[in-house]
């Protein structure tokens, strides 16, 4: 059987091939280049580079510095994602049902989602200001204690953590919902035929039937909080141990000390943490899909 003629190879290169190249102009060649810059000891000022073979994986990996900016945004990974998908799961719990204004209240819920985290992050630090923020203003017209939210070395993560949840619960909030409106009617309506309790209707049900969306989206945001950088620069800046993150250690290393190599091998070494963690929800995201079949 002869193949598609030579002008219809053509149109398919035309239109695939435009995509192609700019996948590859910027993310293959950029990807490859910062692997190689990660054995060599490039400089941010001055041309000049030499291979150093492992040596900026082996100063990676004896920093204490990276250590810490590890566990710190692993924690930050857990109890923002947490947070945003139990509170997510649950306000999508709540609007699940029909009622009066609920297409308002979904879109004024969605708005933190759609705004720059970057503005966000400048425009909380205005609101969690110790002197002069609006929430310490409000806490002292009712006679609370002001905190010092963005100076307080116990208080920084918990105020970028704040900022996170309110930005991407709604995030949470919108797959959940599909999720939930995905679940037949007929199902619930056969369960409540044979007068199921709401504990085991949401235990039988509605939990296993939403959990693949769930997973999904718990894969999006720790993906996406694992590389936390807006908030922190706004909030308290990248040179501030009680919020350092991997990415803004990162930032550090390149251009504030310009060292472009040493830089490359943390970016390799974060690449590799995510795609870690993404294989391991995808390969549990297959369990579940395997067992809804089954």
């Amino acid at each position: 059987m002869n193949g598609p003629p030579m002008g219809a190879r053509w149109l398919k290169l035309g239109f695939v091939g435009p995509t192609l190249v700019f996948l590859i102009a910027f993310n293959v060649f950029p990807l490859a280049y910062n692997v190689v810059l990660g054995f060599t000891n490039a400089e941010l000022v001055g041309g000049g580079r030499e291979g150093v073979g492992g040596a900026n994986y082996g100063r990676v990996f004896s920093d204490a510095q990276f250590a810490d900016a590890l566990r710190l945004t692993a924690l930050f990974v857990f109890l923002a994602v947490t947070s945003e998908l139990l509170i997510g799961f649950g306000v999508a719990l709540a609007l699940q049902r029909r009622f009066r204004g609920k297409g308002a209240v979904l879109t004024a819920l969605l708005v933190p989602m759609m705004l720059s985290p970057a503005v966000m992050g400048l425009y909380w630090n205005l609101i969690l200001n110790g002197n002069y923020g609006v929430l310490n203003q409000v806490l002292d017209a009712v006679g609370l204690a002001q905190p010092q939210w963005t100076t307080d070395k116990n208080l920084k993560l918990l105020s970028v953590l704040m900022i996170d949840v309110w930005m991407w619960t709604p995030f949470m909030l919108l797959i959940a919902l599909a999720g939930l409106n995905s679940i037949p009617q007929s199902i619930y309506e056969a369960a409540e035929i044979d007068r199921a309790g709401r504990w085991t209707v949401f235990r039988r049900i509605t939990l296993p039937m939403t959990a693949p969306l769930l997973v999904l989206a718990a894969l999006f945001r720790t993906t996406d909080a694992l590389k936390q950088f807006d908030l922190v620069m706004a909030v308290t800046g990248p040179n501030d141990a009680a919020t350092q993150t991997l990415s803004t250690l990162l930032y550090q290393v390149v251009f504030r000390d310009g060292r472009v190599g040493l830089g490359s091998a943390y970016a390799c070494l974060v690449l590799v943490v995510v795609i870690a963690i993404a294989t391991v929800f995808t390969r549990y995201l297959d369990i579940l899909q395997r067992r809804a079949v089954a």
